[in-house]
């Protein structure tokens, strides 16, 4: 019996070591707006802070998501009106990462450093009516 379980875990050994370092990130799109009365849906209370110090008085949470991002792997996120965002996990030093966040679509790039106690919320496309759209990020959640 002593020998089957080690036969077993010499096989599953490769592939535990075969399997990529991820970080667990929540991912959030925001839509902001101008238009309208003052409004904060109650999703993204823990955002109240950074959101209140914008132009826009109206926010709604219109998707979200944890997913482990693998360095270098990008992940692709549909936004509202058909656009993809990509986001790309760089580097983790300690309680850090960095995250490059693209929409190709625009050609619109940035590298964002985040600590274990941030998120970070970043705009992704232009304001079109009074609107855009924002991503909230947050390693480790």
């Amino acid at each position: 019996m002593r020998t089957l379980a080690l036969l077993l875990a010499l096989c599953l050994a490769p592939a535990a070591l075969a399997a990529e370092p991820t970080i667990p990130v929540r991912i959030r799109i925001l839509k902001g707006s101008r238009q309208g009365p003052p409004m904060l849906d109650p999703r993204l209370a823990d955002l109240a802070g950074q959101l209140g110090k914008t132009a826009y008085q109206r926010w709604d949470q219109v998707a979200e998501e944890t997913r482990p991002m693998a360095f270098k792997k990008p992940a692709d996120l549909r936004l509202p009106g058909g656009e993809t965002l990509q986001l790309v996990l760089e580097a983790s030093h300690e309680e850090t990462v960095t995250i490059q966040v693209k929409v190709p679509a625009r050609k619109t790039q940035s590298r964002i450093t985040i600590s274990k106690t941030q998120r970070i919320v970043h705009q992704v496309t232009d304001e079109r009516g009074g609107e855009a759209l924002f991503v909230s990020i947050r390693p480790w959640p």
